[in-house]
């Protein structure tokens, strides 16, 4: 139809493979290297943390991938997920533009974090693993692992960045209802907490030092594995299943975008929605336009230096060429958790550096009024990490408006704002505030990046 408003498809039409974008590169990656001898890392070193499944796709340079049917099976309780035409807000907007949003908080955590949780708990139970320890911003990751776990039997360590512990308790209640652990970090069960909170005893954290605990201790066990909720290749990979899904159904809406717009931290949503369009686009295909939007408080690829650094706090994790802040860097305490990292993924990095997406970056009071008059319009409250999203593609179809021109913009719904009304709370009491970084804190954590030769 040709007024239609959401664009669904069959489970039948679920893909059978992940989109891997390094087949694809102009140029390839930097290699990863061994934080001690600064050497290409191989396989082994990284089987202390991960499976091998997991590895394989983490190096692969294949173009497609297959999804293991049993992750199948469980991505049908919501996948596909819906495509929505913004017929609502454009006309809220009085925009020429078309606007269409890829809804991801239709998943049972209320994200897209299940789409690399998963098939992370498959691989490791494939693997015999009984215990996987991860880290969590806002806690969409931590939900979307615990839940995962449950499915597979697993044990779940979670440490959570404790500002978010602080202000998001039904998270913390949506983990240990699926049977997960979660600690607030930086916590006293592991050395590089201690450390932490030796120096800095008010530490609200960040997803460098959480990271650092949940390697620390997944390194002390055997049967103990670590998973990461973004940032890696294989991260990127499971979430391409959302853009996979797009690109079917705005063939079924006959249209395709100008633009795909996804908010950053680590970097999953956006690939997730951006790659398989950016690889057909390498491939000889349409231009598009590709923007990731950051928050101002934590800007690692508006003001970052692209460089190598390491991936958590305390260091104990491999070298990776990214856009950084500095991996001793702890961004103010806004409510937009999933996207307070220091680093970016390398995949995006490399992507940004060559010039292929645009980076731009948002205050949390703008993007709080984006998400309430989104919400106005569509019905449904985002989470604060893709408020960034919506408020973007807003700015983009005013433009059109004021251009005349009728773009077609694209942007992912990464999840709801359900778990996170005390920040909407909060906004429309008057009690938020523009937070930013502190350019010395910033000074500080590059001057100590690590010397690569």
């Amino acid at each position: 139809m040709s007024d239609s408003v959401k664009y669904l498809l069959d489970e039948q039409h679920l893909p059978r493979t992940w989109y891997n974008i390094n087949a694809d590169l102009p140029t390839p990656l930097d290699p990863v290297l061994h934080p001690g001898t600064q050497q290409p890392i191989t396989p082994d070193d990284l089987a202390v943390i991960f499976p091998r499944a997991v590895i394989e796709q983490e190096m692969s340079t294949e173009r497609e991938i297959e999804i293991p049917e049993p992750v199948r099976e469980v991505y049908r309780q919501w996948r596909p997920s819906p495509l929505y035409r913004a017929r609502r807000l454009e006309k809220a907007l009085n925009t020429p533009a078309k606007i269409y949003y890829k809804y991801e908080g239709v998943s049972p955590a209320g994200s897209h974090k299940p789409n690399t949780a998963i098939p992370q708990a498959f691989y490791n139970k494939q693997e015999g693993v009984k215990r996987i320890t991860t880290e969590t911003g806002a806690g969409q990751w931590g939900s979307s692992l615990a839940l995962a776990g449950s499915m597979f039997g697993l044990e779940i360590v979670v440490y959570m960045v404790k500002v978010s512990f602080n202000h998001k308790p039904y998270r913390r209640a949506f983990m240990e209802t699926f049977g997960a652990q979660c600690i607030a970090s930086p916590s006293e069960t592991t050395a590089s907490g201690r450390a932490i909170l030796a120096e800095h005893p008010d530490s609200t954290g960040s997803l460098g030092i959480a990271i650092s605990e949940a390697v620390e201790l997944a390194a002390q066990r055997d049967d103990t594995k670590y998973a990461l909720g973004s940032v890696l290749n294989h991260v990127l990979l499971h979430q391409t299943v959302i853009g996979l899904e797009a690109q079917q159904q705005l063939e079924m809406a006959g249209d395709y975008p100008d633009m795909i717009i996804g908010c950053t931290g680590g970097g999953s949503n956006f690939a997730g929605i951006a790659f398989p369009f950016l690889g057909e686009k390498l491939r000889g295909g349409r231009d598009i336009e590709l923007i990731a939007v950051e928050p101002s408080a934590c800007p690692t690829l508006t003001k970052g230096l692209f460089a190598y650094d390491y991936g958590d706090t305390a260091k104990l994790t491999p070298l990776v060429k990214m856009y950084t802040l500095g991996s001793s860097f702890v961004p103010p305490g806004f409510h937009a958790g999933g996207l307070r990292y220091h680093g970016m993924a390398p995949q995006i990095s490399h992507l940004t550096k060559l010039g292929y997406i645009k980076p731009t970056s948002y205050n949390q009071l703008d993007c709080f009024a984006a998400g309430i008059r989104f919400a106005k319009a569509e019905g449904i409250v985002p989470a604060p990490e893709a408020n960034h999203a919506v408020k973007a593609a807003i700015v983009e179809a005013e433009k059109c408006r004021e251009s005349g021109e009728a773009k077609t913009i694209l942007f992912n719904l990464c999840g709801h704002g359900n778990f996170d009304m005390q920040a909407y709370t909060d906004y429309l009491a008057g009690k938020l505030k523009d937070l930013t970084y502190a350019e010395d804190e910033v000074a500080m954590a590059l001057s100590g990046l690590p010397s690569v030769a």
